[in-house]
């Protein structure tokens, strides 16, 4: 399993006949840090440089939803990352809306 520092684009597939999302996965994909969260965006960021970053939660539609803080001329602006888990796959795609 990758560290929060390390891109997080695979996880561990979980075992099973089913599809889901382990209690391990659902830990790393709700304590991703600023960083881990940039790397993870890449170019998508738009040049922007996450200074923090807060789980706000699941949207309804599946995706784990952060509020990421980033400097612009004159003080702070904010915007939100949200990331896509394929259990079946075990990958995670990230997009973002700064």
């Amino acid at each position: 399993m990758p560290t929060l520092l390390g891109v997080a684009t695979r996880l561990a597939k979980p075992t099973g006949a089913c599809d889901m999302i382990t209690a391990d996965t659902l830990k790393t994909l709700t304590t991703f840090t600023a960083p881990a969260l940039q790397r993870a965006v890449g170019e998508k960021a738009e040049g922007q440089t996450f200074t923090s970053a807060k789980f706000l939660g699941i949207t309804n539609g599946g995706q784990f939803c952060y509020t990421v803080v980033f400097p612009v001329k004159g003080g702070t602006d904010s915007g939100k990352v949200f990331l896509t888990y394929n259990p079946a796959e075990g990958r995670v795609i990230a997009d973002c809306d700064l």
